[in-house]
């Protein structure tokens, strides 16, 4: 039952719905709408060429109608509850719903456009009240409640038993134990976030769009490089901005003309571009937005009986609770601030030198950073860029690591249709021949495009569903203009072997359920097989298959290499600081209690960061809460803190294959068994010390940042 249609794994997981009353509303669903049936395309996979906007909303209200009352018919059942007639059943439920819902939110986060940014404003509070039809159905709960009491008489198999304590833990959470009264009162907050969720989201594209930096004179772009000043033509162009230039802004504070452009004045306005993007005070301006939304968040908390959001939210996380999140980060601050201010000097002595009278401010910092780097290891990005094409870094790295590792192979499809022009497909195929599932990539940057990168299902795998993983990844690398390479940049390499660390998790589920099936994982478990995949991208083998120059297709030297590994350590104080700023703001807005007034964003923005010691103005935090999707649409809620918990699980594992032989199928498939196939079947920590040996520590960590030798 539990549906997942989530952006960005590095994304959210929401379970679908809509009121009794719309449920029950009359279908006026056209019959010849794609999505009332499952799609006769392989895999399931969507037949996006005959999918038109007008399809979605009706087919998404009479998915619901459809569910709701499976999900009545099960509760209303006059036999005893039994684990086929509540729990099975329960699983088999909603299949028109999740199949709508998981292609709609793939190309509304994709490939948006007014109708579907419509559509999104008016299904999210449906949603909501139709999730809260289910988890607050009394007579629902009662019967899973019945089957959780004599767990022990019921014989299950550990799987079937986990989906038990599964559903009662997640009924619980939900409210499920709340008075009548409580019930309707957590139904409005719920309705009331859904619909504040959307209209931040909608915001958020609409001012990260118009944010974008126009520049009328091309000297203003001196640094970059003749591509990206083809490719700043090329968005200017399609914009309707003729003989003009034009800078899309990422999702980041950051961007990543900063580290080239040499005109201060225009790095400065890009900077302020991305950095004001949604404060305004236009319509655009989201600071209203997330501040009711935190107040809401609270006092949703304060009804279920928590002191503040962050404790509901990391109740069922595998760290448990905000103090061990505390624990976490003091482990961590103190070493990267530290490391942060000695850059933040030694890229002041740089400026000094250039006899530039100015003190280092966020938007030179890339810029003057890359000039310590040269000057500190010969390294040059744009001389590093020309081995990473991205469609070899795909073949040649990404699933040459997967085939090495696992055994897979991979086939482009041109026979499926495709939502987007760029988009391409692949199957996957196991050592033996059998066959895994699609695999879609969508990599360029749009204008109607959500920032970051993500990974999520169009179909997810079930044995009883009888399905297999139809799964897509998502980056917004920059697109070379017509008949350049798409060259890209060591981040965006590390990212691409990011994103389809969740694709492995996804691939390789093999779950009865498909509530408990591939990454339907506790948020700080999701991105360990993300951020642990990006080891291989380094790794010497793999490296040396993929960075070639895209001319000559020859290796990158061995001097470069050197200067790159050399280089890795660089720049952590910064990078980490960043991170660790946007971590305190999100755990900051979700620890406020109900009693708390709405905030004033910036004031309380500033305060947090300097009672946290992470106000360094030379290092802003990565995401403001202004335009920090992760927290308020993404699911990432109280749950940033996620990336660093992960990150220590994942150097730690990948410690575990260093001390026993690297990249080898016998580790791989270890890694397969124990980690990637596992789903949310078992106690996470038991998970991970099943096949580490031991609980995870924090020393591999450091050592990977630099942190400590």
């Amino acid at each position: 039952m539990k549906l997942k249609f989530s952006r960005r794994l590095c994304s959210a997981m929401l379970i679908c719905g809509m009121s009794v009353t719309a449920a029950q509303a009359a279908s006026s669903i056209n019959p010849n709408n794609p999505f009332l049936h499952p799609s006769t395309l392989d895999y399931q996979a969507p037949a996006f060429d005959k999918i038109k906007n007008s399809d979605y909303l009706p087919a998404l209200q009479e998915g619901m109608k459809r569910h709701l009352a499976q999900v009545n018919k099960i509760a209303n059942n006059p036999a005893p509850a039994t684990f086929e007639n509540t729990l099975v059943a329960l699983e088999k439920s909603g299949a028109m719903l999740t199949r709508v819902s998981r292609v709609f939110f793939s190309v509304s986060s994709a490939n948006n456009n007014p109708t579907l940014q419509k559509v999104q404003e008016q299904i999210a509070p449906e949603l909501a009240a139709h999730q809260d039809a289910i988890y607050l159905n009394n007579k629902l709960f009662q019967r899973i409640k019945s089957l959780h009491n004599k767990a022990n008489s019921l014989h299950l198999d550990k799987e079937s038993l986990h989906l038990l304590n599964y559903y009662f833990d997640a009924f619980v959470h939900a409210g499920a134990n709340l008075s009548a009264a409580d019930k309707v009162k957590l139904k409005a907050l719920n309705k009331e976030n859904a619909t504040l969720s959307a209209t931040f989201v909608n915001k958020l594209l609409d001012g990260t769009k118009a944010a974008g930096l126009v520049v009328d004179n091309k000297a203003e772009l001196a640094g970059l490089s003749d591509g990206a000043i083809q490719a700043a033509a090329s968005d200017a162009k399609a914009r309707g901005l003729k003989g003009k230039w034009l800078l899309p802004l990422q999702n980041t504070t950051q961007q990543p003309a900063l580290g080239s452009l040499t005109n201060r004045a225009t790095r400065e306005k890009l900077f302020q571009a991305s950095w004001t993007r949604t404060e305004k005070g236009d319509k655009n301006d989201t600071r209203k937005t997330i501040s009711h939304l935190a107040k809401i968040r609270a006092e949703k908390a304060a009804l279920l009986g928590f002191n503040n959001y962050a404790e509901w939210v990391l109740e069922d996380q595998m760290a448990k609770n905000p103090a061990a999140v505390t624990k976490l980060l003091k482990k961590i601050a103190p070493a990267a601030t530290a490391h942060a201010k000695e850059e933040a000097a030694d890229i002041q002595k740089v400026i000094d030198s250039e006899h530039k009278n100015f003190k280092l401010q966020a938007w030179d910092w890339a810029l003057y950073a890359e000039k310590v780097r040269k000057a500190r290891y010969n390294l040059d990005e744009d001389e590093i860029k020309p081995y990473f094409e991205l469609n070899r870094v795909l073949k040649d790295g990404v699933f040459y690591a997967a085939n090495k590792l696992y055994g897979i192979t991979f086939k482009e499809r041109h026979d499926l249709p495709v939502y987007q022009e760029d988009v391409k497909v692949y199957e996957l195929f196991n050592a033996d021949g059998s066959s895994i599932g699609l695999f879609y990539t969508d990599y360029f940057k749009r204008d109607n495009k959500s920032g970051g990168a993500w990974m999520d299902n169009i179909v997810g795998q079930s044995y009883l569903l009888g399905t297999k993983p139809v799964i897509y990844n998502v980056t917004n690398f920059t697109k070379p203009a017509k008949g350049q390479p798409a060259l890209i940049s060591w981040d965006d390499v590390t990212t691409m072997f990011h994103e389809f660390g969740h694709a492995l998790h996804g691939f390789f589920a093999d779950q009865q359920y498909p509530s408990l099936s591939g990454t339907n994982t506790a948020r700080d478990f999701v991105e360990f097989p993300s951020q642990f995949n990006e080891h291989w991208a380094s790794y010497p083998s793999v490296f040396k298959h993929f960075a070639k120059n895209y001319k000559t297709g020859k290796p990158m030297p061995e001097a470069l290499v050197k200067k790159l590994r050399e280089a890795a350590y660089f720049n952590q104080g910064y990078a980490l600081t960043e991170l660790l700023a946007a971590v305190e703001l999100d755990m900051a807005w979700h620890s406020l209690p109900a009693t708390a007034p709405e905030q004033n964003v910036d004031k309380f923005e500033v305060s947090a960061l300097k009672n946290s010691g992470l106000y360094l103005k030379e290092v802003p935090p990565r995401y403001r809460s202004s335009y920090f999707m992760h927290i308020w649409a993404n699911g990432y809620s109280a749950g940033y803190y996620a990336y660093l918990w992960t990150e220590m699980l994942d150097d730690d594992a990948y410690t575990w294959f260093e001390e026993n032989g690297g990249l080898t199928r016998k580790n791989g498939d270890r890694f397969r068994k124990m980690i990637l196939s596992r789903g949310n079947t078992m106690d996470y920590a038991k998970m991970y010390k099943a096949f580490r040996g031991r609980d995870p520590i924090i020393e591999p960590m450091l050592k990977n940042r630099g942190l400590i030798k």
